[in-house]
């Protein structure tokens, strides 16, 4: 192990990097930002025993399917020991605390993502209570779309919302109104679920906001804001192209009628407005006070615990209004229903969480973070963009992105700051962005929805259309790269 900062490329050093590439195409990835240290561990024991480990975990994940297992389990395992022995390498060299650092920056950015994907969740659950999905069900079959005009709607609306929202919480979205929809019929379900992990991807990957890279490169000063708008036709392309080859496997029928009147339950039009305003708060804390996006997601719970202890308190009044009101109608089936209102519980939404979902995210983002604190992200950065064209090294970069989530890779790009054109900063925000809708787990968009839809929509099933889904990575580069040709 040497402690100098300076890595020169050795044959061992290949070795070790090939593995780690080799993990990459059979497993996964999301945050974690912490740099490689001072100590070069990738070409040593503790180094290769790591990625042996990560390559395990991830293939009893993708094995979860067949083994029954939740996917939670092997990455938590993982990611102790990969810690572990990375912990034990910097005891050894009389720097125990290097190590205690970089594990608590690493846990302060799963922090982050899990309190933001919690607020999401809790808000989605309160949202489905108050029969807000089950109404917009209803309204879609009685506009008589069919299954084909849905995939599309959804497939656009999460395109577009995107690219001002976080598309995590753009996907949970669709995926809610889907699994809603179209309940029952799986297929349908795990082709609208695949189409919106593209699309708000894609969605994400032309706008300043629309993603944390893109917010990323803005910030360090690489591109202007406008040059990203540049990026919508090739965005398109890469969500549409998949699209239109999914659409030729969806039976053009109908979602079954509704035999029963749905209507909304007290206080979820307020609820919805609620959660519009703390995906805004969220957005504004990041782009203009430069805090986590957590922290306004955080403040938007508080604002839902309080409307909670409103819905509550002044349940009696609302219910004996309603009992008068219907008594004089006569409407004898809805004081019936009267009768089985409940207080609404913030914390009950709060306990409906997916949280396999969220200890999956801890080991997936430990993980990662022990290997690159090793060095290995920074270890393929300097292989890549030492010795290729930078052209092709955005673009292998962005296919790594399916496994380690963009927002390391484009921290070791620009901490590199290789010397490259206005057209290839853009190709590779374009790549880091939608190269992670190559695999279910290559997004925390892909992630939430394996737990959000468990057992339809699945890795193994997104993995059935990545061949589509890569023609349109290939696609909207090779569109970018036509239509933008002058900036390069």
């Amino acid at each position: 192990m040497s402690a100098s900062p300076s890595r020169p490329v050795t044959s061992r050093h290949r070795l070790g990097a090939a593995l780690l590439l080799g993990a990459c195409w059979l497993a996964f990835p999301p945050l974690a930002l912490a740099g490689a240290g001072p100590l070069d561990l990738t070409g040593s024991g503790v180094g290769t025993l790591s990625v042996a480990l990560f390559v395990l975990a991830y293939a009893l994940v993708m094995a979860e399917e067949l083994l029954h297992m939740r996917k939670s389990k092997p990455v938590l395992v993982a990611a102790g020991l990969i810690w572990a022995l990375v912990a034990w390498a910097y005891t050894g060299a009389g720097m125990p605390a290097l190590a205690e650092t970089a594990f608590r920056e690493t846990l302060l950015e799963y922090s982050e993502l899990l309190l933001f994907l919690l607020v999401a969740m809790t808000y989605i659950n309160a949202m489905e209570e108050r029969r807000v999905f089950d109404a917009l069900r209803a309204w879609l079959v009685r506009k008589g779309f069919s299954y084909r005009s849905l995939f599309w709607i959804t497939g656009f609306l999460a395109f577009g919302t995107s690219a001002i929202a976080n598309n995590m919480t753009t996907a949970m979205l669709m995926c809610a109104v889907v699994l809603k929809v179209a309940e029952g019929d799986d297929r349908f379900i795990r082709l609208c679920c695949i189409n919106t992990v593209v699309a708000a991807n894609a969605g994400g990957a032309f706008s300043p906001f629309g993603d944390i890279t893109t917010l990323m490169v803005w910030q360090a000063g690489q591109l202007p804001f406008a040059a990203f708008f540049q990026l919508l036709v090739p965005s398109l392309v890469n969500f549409l192209v998949p699209a239109l080859l999914m659409n030729l496997f969806i039976r053009n029928r109908k979602p079954p009628g509704l035999t029963e009147e749905v209507w909304l339950k007290r206080g979820a039009r307020r609820i919805i407005l609620l959660f519009l305003v703390t995906v805004a708060i969220s957005v504004l804390c990041h782009s203009v006070l430069g805090l986590p996006p957590a922290m306004g997601m955080m403040f938007g719970l508080g604002l839902l615990q309080f409307f909670g202890y409103f819905l509550r308190r002044s349940l009696p009044r609302s219910l004996a209004r309603k009992h008068t009101r219907y008594a004089r109608r006569g409407d004898w089936k809805k004081l019936e229903q009267l009768g089985s209102v409940v207080p609404f519980d913030i914390f009950s939404r709060i306990a409906r969480a997916e949280w396999d979902t969220l200890l999956f995210f801890y080991g997936v983002v430990m993980c990662v973070g022990g290997l690159g604190f090793m060095g290995y992200l920074a270890l393929l950065s300097q292989s890549l963009y030492g010795g290729w064209d930078p052209v092709w090294a955005n673009v292998m970069l962005g296919l790594i992105s399916a496994v380690v989530d963009n927002i390391p890779v484009m921290f070791a790009v620009l901490s590199m700051a290789p010397d490259m054109s206005s057209g290839n900063w853009l190709l590779i925000t374009l790549t880091a962005g939608v190269g992670g809708s190559l695999l279910a787990m290559g997004s925390a968009a892909g992630v939430a929805l394996m737990g959000q839809a468990r057992g339809i929509y699945t890795f193994a099933g997104h993995l059935r259309w990545a061949p589509a889904i890569a023609l349109g990575y290939a696609a909207s580069v090779a569109t970018h790269l036509l239509i933008n040709r002058a900036l390069f």
